[in-house]
C-alpha cells in the first residue's frame, strides 16, 4: 500500500516529462532516423563534414576545458571555505553563487566590455604602454571559455563544498602527525576522499558547457560556433529542423557517454580505495 502511494507521487512528474520533455524530443529526433524509412544518412553525412566536426571539436574542447580549470579553482576553493568557521562558512558561500543570481546575459555583457577592444583590460595594457593595439579577444574560443568557467564554477565549488564537509579533519592532523607536509597530507587524505565530488561537479560543468547557448552566442558570435549555437541557427535562422534534430541527437549521446565514462573511472577509484583501505 505505501509503495502504491509513493507510486501515485511520482504520477505528476513522469506525465510532466513525458509529454513536455520525451514527446517533443522524440517528435525531432524520429526524422532524423526515419526520414523515408530507416537511415542513418543523415548522422553520417554529420561526421563526414569538415565544418561541423570542426564545430564538434571545438564544443568538446571547450567542455572538457572548462571542467578541468573548475575542477582546478574549485579543489582549494572548496576546502578552503569547508574549513572555515560556520560564520566565515556562510558569507563565503554567498559569495561564491552571488554570479549565479544574475543572469547570463547580464554577465556575458559584463565580460563584453572586459574582454573588448575598448574593454578593461585592453584599456588597462594600453594605459601601462604593454601593448600598442588593442587585443582581439571578444569573439573568440578564448572568450567563451573564460564565460564558460565564470558561469559554471559556482556549480563546482557548491558541489565540492558539501563532499568536503564530511572530511573529517582528523584525518589530516593524523597525516600531519605521522610525519606529512600539509601539501602531502591534502594530495594523500582529501584529494582520494573528494573524487566524487570531482566527477559530480565535472558532469555537470561538462553537460552545461557543452549545451550553453547564451554565452557561446555572445562572446562568440558567429565567429566561433558551438553546437549549441548551430542548433539555433539551423532551426530558427534556417529553418532546418531536420538537421537540427541531428545535432541534438549527437549532443545528447555525447553527454550520455562522458557521463557512463566518469561513472565508470569514479566506481573504479572507489573500489581502488576500499582495497588499499
Amino acid at each position: 500500500m505505501k509503495k502504491q502511494i509513493a507510486y501515485l507521487f511520482l504520477l505528476p512528474g513522469t506525465v510532466l516529462l513525458l509529454f513536455f520533455l520525451l514527446v517533443p524530443l522524440f517528435a525531432v529526433l524520429w526524422p532524423t532516423v526515419f526520414p523515408d524509412g530507416f537511415s542513418l544518412s543523415a548522422y553520417t553525412s554529420f561526421f563526414q563534414d569538415d565544418y561541423y566536426m570542426e564545430i564538434l571539436i571545438r564544443t568538446l574542447r571547450i567542455a572538457v576545458i572548462a571542467a578541468l580549470v573548475c575542477v582546478v579553482l574549485g579543489v582549494p576553493t572548496s576546502y578552503f571555505i569547508s574549513r572555515c568557521p560556520a560564520r566565515w562558512k556562510g558569507i563565503l558561500i554567498a559569495v561564491s553563487i552571488f554570479p549565479m543570481l544574475t543572469n547570463s546575459v547580464v554577465r556575458s555583457f559584463a565580460w563584453i566590455n572586459i574582454l573588448g577592444k575598448n574593454g578593461v583590460i585592453n584599456t588597462m595594457l594600453m594605459n601601462m604602454g604593454i601593448i600598442e593595439e588593442p587585443l582581439s579577444m571578444l569573439y573568440t574560443e578564448f572568450s567563451i571559455l573564460i564565460g564558460t568557467i565564470y558561469l559554471f564554477l559556482p556549480i563546482m565549488i557548491m558541489t565540492l563544498v558539501g563532499v568536503m564537509d564530511q572530511i573529517d579533519n582528523d584525518m589530516m592532523e593524523a597525516a600531519e602527525s605521522l610525519g606529512a607536509s600539509k601539501l602531502k597530507a591534502f594530495i594523500k587524505v582529501v584529494l582520494p576522499m573528494s573524487v566524487p565530488g570531482m566527477i559530480t561537479g565535472a558532469v555537470l560543468v561538462f553537460t552545461g558547457a557543452l549545451t550553453a547557448y547564451t554565452t557561446p552566442q555572445l562572446l562568440g558570435g558567429n565567429k566561433s560556433l558551438v553546437l549549441a549555437t548551430l542548433v539555433y541557427q539551423k532551426a530558427v535562422t534556417l529553418n532546418d529542423w531536420s538537421s537540427a534534430g541531428v545535432i541534438a541527437a549527437v549532443m545528447i549521446i555525447l553527454t550520455l557517454i562522458v557521463m557512463k565514462v566518469l561513472n565508470l573511472i569514479a566506481a573504479r577509484l572507489d573500489k581502488r580505495g576500499e582495497v588499499n583501505a
